[in-house]
């Protein structure tokens, strides 16, 4: 009685494992297509991408320093390399000029948070095909394996060959993309941390000038 309610729910799991095969196909499919779009986006990135330089930084840093008022210094950030959305938030620093130091340090961090967040959220898709695609490559892989092993007892040589070209293509696939997509957001995040860097010693020039007008 035991061993049939085992069967039973042997014959239950094997069942579920064997439909499962083929929504793992459609989604390395679909994930391929996602790491190609985005090592696509990343290449184009690379080529329009034009971060300000570590001497510019220092002479912005320099004359933003010897500012003597705020629309010195806001003509100093338009004027420079930085990235627009940089530039917004430098620039509502300075428009709060009216507000204490304590008030205006704490704006500028929570302004540097949201964008650290945004920044992080260009990253996500890649953060998360760096953890499926290798899963979905290992389901690729061990679905296919019963029915050949089962095959194979039975001497259909055919079935367990065909079997095992699934579970390899899977394997490379699922760790393909995986590895892919670790490039791609390995390269983004040295991008955006630099970027963040940037804004946040700007954000404390700006506000040690500040404090001293005001």
């Amino acid at each position: 009685m035991i061993f049939q309610g085992t069967e039973s729910l042997t014959t239950l799991i094997h069942i579920i494992s064997e439909s499962l095969l083929t929504p793992v196909i459609i989604i390395l499919v679909i994930f391929i297509v996602l790491v190609l779009l985005s090592l696509g986006s990343i290449i184009n990135e690379k080529f329009t991408r034009k971060a300000i330089t570590s001497r510019e930084l220092e002479e912005l840093i320099r004359n933003l320093s010897k500012s003597k008022n705020t629309d010195e210094m806001k003509n100093l950030i338009e004027s420079s390399n930085l990235f627009d959305y940089q530039k917004e938030d430098l620039i509502r620093i300075i428009k709060n000029k009216d507000i204490k130091p304590d008030a205006r340090k704490a704006f500028a961090e929570k302004l540097i948070e949201e964008e650290e967040t945004k920044l992080i959220k260009r990253t996500s898709l890649t953060d998360i095909l760096i953890r499926t695609g290798p899963v979905l490559g290992l389901l690729g892989t061990l679905i296919p394996l019963g029915p050949g092993l089962s095959a194979l007892g039975t001497g259909d040589i055919s079935t367990l060959a065909q079997a095992l070209t699934v579970a390899f293509d899977t394997t490379v696939v699922g760790v393909g993309v995986g590895a892919l997509a670790y490039c791609i957001s390995k390269y983004r995040k040295i991008w955006y941390d630099d970027d963040i860097a940037t804004t946040d010693t700007l954000a404390e020039v700006i506000i040690e000038n500040l404090n001293k007008m005001y």
